[in-house]
């Protein structure tokens, strides 16, 4: 890794979210590509008008874990709302606020103790990786540039509703659970 950085924690967990708002699978790995996690939210729920479902309107979807077959995904969750849904490939560049949401340990224990934006769960934050930092808040990284695998991040941004950053996807590669999350200065950002 190039000079300049510092190892300020690691990956803890990795989730994927094949369908927006639908339950995250957990992996050991994954390719991140220029969009983000490869798989993730790659498909949403579409009710009887075209519109896509959300969590937050149908809050019992949440639970559902998605199956990777979009047909029996959509006969789940018209058994679970009582009503016709079917599950569609989610539109190019359509909602998704960043590309990878990193949210530290540290940030879901503060938001447990009641430390947290209004409509985020403490429980399910919905990120993507889930970091154990040893001194740093993840939310002072907004303008640097992280490494963690082979993978540089962009952070630029809090979320408005929830806990943690967002970050856009700069080299794509791949990262693993227990990787380190390498911080680099602002005098040191490399390509």
């Amino acid at each position: 890794m190039p000079q300049g950085g510092r190892i300020a924690g690691r990956v803890e967990t990795i989730h994927v979210y094949p369908v927006r708002s639908l339950a995250g699978s957990r992996l050991p790995a994954v390719e991140v590509a220029p969009d983000g996690l490869a798989g993730d939210r790659a498909w949403t729920v579409v009710g009887e008008d075209d519109q896509p479902l959300r969590g937050k309107e149908a809050p019992a979807i949440r639970d559902v874990v998605s199956s990777g077959d979009p047909e029996a995904d959509a006969a789940t969750l018209t058994s679970v709302l009582g009503r016709p849904v079917r599950v569609a490939p989610t539109p190019t560049g359509s909602g998704k606020v960043g590309a990878v949401h990193l949210v530290s340990a540290q940030a879901i224990e503060r938001a447990a103790a009641g430390d947290v934006p209004e409509g985020c769960s403490a429980e399910d934050p919905r990120a993507n990786l889930v970091l154990s930092l040893e001194h740093d808040d993840e939310r002072s990284w907004v303008g640097l540039r992280l490494r963690i695998g082979t993978v540089v991040l962009d952070v630029t941004r809090t979320p408005k509703h929830c806990i943690g950053v967002y970050a856009e996807v700069r080299t794509p590669g791949e990262l693993r659970v227990g990787d380190d999350v390498q911080v680099e200065e602002p005098g040191h950002l490399g390509a």
